[in-house]
């Protein structure tokens, strides 16, 4: 089992920075996988970034290519997005994933709310 637990969401005004963070705990070390997806209300969750756990390969949804940065700090067993330039289209839930080896993201944490507001 591996538990997932989000931080860094909040209110920002466009134009704007926040980093969310996904600590991860129990099997962590089996862990091949991490990603970020959200949710906007009255939407469908999206796929937004996605990083293997050596932090080498990742994966960006186009619109937020540009502005996000996955990452991964093996040492805390956490992974985080950057989040740079927001604008009102990212507000959303933010949700971490984790996927074991030949496995889907079958582990989620709880989600962080992010509001891009003036």
């Amino acid at each position: 089992q591996v538990q997932l637990v989000e931080s860094g969401g909040g209110l920002v005004q466009p134009g704007g920075s926040l980093r969310l963070s996904c600590a991860a705990s129990g099997s962590f070390f089996a862990v091949y996988r991490m990603a970020w997806y959200r949710q906007s209300p009255g939407k469908q969750q999206e796929f937004v970034a996605e990083i293997n756990w050596t932090g080498d390969r990742k994966t960006y949804q186009a619109s937020v290519k540009d502005r996000f940065t996955a990452s991964i700090d093996n040492d805390k067993n956490t992974a985080y997005l950057q989040m740079n330039n927001l604008t009102h289209e990212d507000t959303a839930d933010y949700y971490c994933a984790a996927a074991l080896r030949g496995e889907g993201f079958n582990y989620w944490g709880q989600g962080t709310q992010v509001t891009v507001s003036s």
